[in-house]
């Protein structure tokens, strides 16, 4: 008797069970659904939304700008790669030099580069300057950095102060007469002598080859137009009062020239002194 109570106590004790998990089993389908729901409308949200803000991050070139594409593709993607990434063995990346590098590198005819070689020479350009302009704004906008300002860049120059400066910074590698100077591994610093103002002002803001950068923390505007301006109106039109310049390459032909000069009056003045005596 106790038995059949039992059987009929789990009986309707299961019965009973039945709804409470079935209700269960219904919230989590629901749940289930309503979370795939909320991944396909945040999936919608996203496929809407997503182009304009990549527009937003990558906004059209301009038309300078597509015209410095249209010639960097023909002339430059070979070693630079399609989107200035650069290609190993043959061209460092373009992203983040700015178009003052390019200005300087390609107005000075350094690239295209003829082959790889320790250094860039600079030879006659390839490119008109409205083409370098171009150039330059595709690689700016591609990837932004250092600009050459337009204008007049010795404007209320301080011959003084640029002679000053020159000295401190610059004459070590392209020698007190700005001719130049051998450096290691093949390397040199050029001549400033065919420099135009923004050329040398392009290099002081990209610091090519062993050049160290001079940003505008380290040299001012106003002290690159002070060296500009000191290099162009008198390292190039310097009369060389003191006499015949040995070439300006500095203290390693004066001393030469001293020790050649001295050691011939040394020897004629004894050979006149052995004579007369």
């Amino acid at each position: 008797m106790t038995s059949d109570n039992d059987r009929r106590r789990g009986l309707l004790a299961r019965l009973r069970g039945r709804p409470v998990a079935r209700s269960r089993g219904r919230r989590r389908l629901g749940a289930a659904v309503r979370l795939a729901a909320a991944l396909m409308l945040a999936g919608g949200a996203y496929t809407v939304f997503a182009p304009g803000a990549q527009a937003q991050d990558n906004p059209p070139l301009s038309a300078a700008a597509n015209e410095g594409k249209a010639l960097f593709d023909v002339s430059c993607v070979t070693c630079h790669g399609r989107n200035g990434q650069g290609v190993e063995g043959r061209g460092p990346s373009l992203n983040g030099v700015g178009s003052a590098a390019v200005e300087f590198q390609v107005s000075s005819g350094r690239m295209p580069m003829a082959r790889q070689e320790a250094q860039a020479q600079r030879k006659p350009a390839q490119f008109t300057d409205e083409q370098v302009r171009q150039l330059g704004q595709y690689i700016q906008e591609l990837g932004g950095g250092p600009q050459v300002p337009q204008g007049n860049l010795r404007e209320g120059a301080n011959l003084s102060t640029g002679g000053e400066l020159f000295r401190i910074n610059c004459s070590q590698c392209h020698a007190f007469g700005a001719g130049g100077g051998a450096l290691s591994s093949g390397k040199f610093a050029p001549s400033l002598k065919p420099a135009s103002d923004r050329q040398i002002y392009a290099a002081m803001l990209s610091g090519p080859q062993n050049m160290p950068v001079f940003g505008d923390n380290q040299i001012t505007p106003e002290q690159k137009a002070d060296i500009i301006a000191y290099i162009q109106e008198t390292l190039k039109h310097d009369q060389d009062q003191g006499g015949f310049n040995l070439g300006r390459y500095g203290p390693s032909t004066e001393g030469l020239a001293i020790f050649l000069v001295g050691i011939v009056a040394l020897v004629f003045t004894s050979l006149w002194i052995a004579g007369k005596s």
